[in-house]
């Protein structure tokens, strides 16, 4: 009876050790494969899209503050003729507080918010290749969140 209960505790910790060295090793090798990802993301956001001129604060010269980067901001462009649906501010994206993966894959890839809704305007209506969809969703979790959101 003793040596059932001690090989039965003995494959159970080595289940439980094989477990966590996989998980491990999945971890690192997600990191390693999301490395790229963050810098393609990061072109992708800041060089095409240009995420940051609506989803950061401005001072008061204008200028995007760095220290508040992609963490949401009231949007300062105005259409020349009224459209109802006009969205005031633009979410905070820096950590992606208030997304899921699926739902900016759906923002990203399908052009529809994140519950499947028409985007307001100003945004823009992507249809992005999954993996730009994914090194975007990388560089945004990569970003700090502001203290409010953590």
């Amino acid at each position: 009876m003793l040596r059932t209960i001690v090989v039965s505790a003995a494959v159970i910790a080595a289940a439980f050790l094989i477990s966590a060295n996989i998980s491990r090793n999945r971890a690192v090798a997600q990191s390693r494969a999301t490395e790229g990802d963050v810098e393609r993301g990061k072109y992708l956001v800041e060089e095409v899209a240009r995420c940051p001129e609506c989803h950061t604060p401005r001072d008061e010269n204008g200028e995007l503050k760095s220290a508040a980067w992609l963490r949401g901001a009231s949007i300062w462009i105005r259409p020349v003729q009224r459209i109802s649906n006009w969205a005031d501010s633009a979410p905070s994206l820096a950590g992606l507080p208030s997304f899921t993966d699926e739902q900016m894959e759906r923002v990203l890839e399908r052009g529809m918010g994140p519950q499947g809704e028409t985007l307001r305007p100003p945004m823009h209506t992507y249809h992005l290749h999954p993996t730009d969809a994914k090194a975007i969703i990388a560089y945004l979790k990569s970003v700090p969140r502001g203290p409010s959101e953590q």
